[in-house]
């Protein structure tokens, strides 16, 4: 039964791992700078502010970790507003549901400007109740409180609702609570894979085949 549905925005919506894997990248040529080989791989398991402090001591930035912090984030805002794309097979999954009366909300850990700047963008913004995020209810998604509300929005039941992440501690928290799981394919999550394949109520390698789906979800 699916009376709602319920999307993260990066990696199961959004194809925004890319920005996330060359963000030091980006913002360095941003300043005129060749960045080094596997970057991204260094700041990967970094902070924002560790990332930044790496960057001002290994390229000789003249500027303070504050603002490099502030123009990663400019940079990753313009890569929001002007570039990500839709995951393939997203905007037809969605016109589907639509299609079948199904309302649907997202709930990010992400920032609501650049989930929102990309998704108007895209043109799929109005399939949306509303796009709710972590520091707005106020707690991660380590807590079900983002897909409560979310549900709440959408006045349906956890029971009756599917949320659709590609994390898997997400998946978790959202099955602890009551919620039916699609987890999606992201290579960001590849080592999870295994793990979420079994633990999700249904897989989705891609968003190619939304009878697959909905055929499951109306049990």
């Amino acid at each position: 039964m699916i009376k709602g549905a319920i999307f993260d925005a990066d990696g199961v919506l959004l194809d925004s791992m890319l920005a996330w894997e060359n963000l030091g990248e980006i913002y360095l040529r941003s300043q005129g700078i060749q960045a080094e080989e596997g970057l991204g791989e260094i700041l990967f398991p970094m902070s924002m502010e560790e990332s930044a402090d790496y960057l001002i001591s290994h390229y000789g930035l003249n500027r303070t970790a504050a603002e490099v912090i502030e123009g990663v984030t400019l940079e990753l805002r313009r890569f929001y507003e002007e570039e990500v794309p839709l995951k393939e097979g997203v905007r037809e999954y969605l016109l589907a549901l639509a299609g079948h009366g199904i309302p649907m909300s997202i709930a990010t850990a992400g920032d609501r400007h650049n989930a929102k700047a990309a998704l108007e963008r895209l043109g799929v913004l109005p399939y949306f109740h509303e796009i709710l995020t972590c520091s707005q209810v106020g707690s991660g998604k380590d807590k079900p409180a983002v897909y409560l509300a979310a549900a709440a929005g959408l006045g349906v039941s956890p029971a009756a609702a599917w949320v659709f992440e590609d994390s898997l501690h997400a998946i978790r928290t959202a099955k602890e609570a009551g919620f039916r799981t699609a987890g999606v394919y992201d290579r960001a999550n590849l080592a999870d894979l295994p793990q979420i394949r079994k633990e999700a109520d249904i897989y989705l390698p891609s968003f190619s085949d939304f009878t697959f789906f909905w055929e499951k979800a109306a049990e």
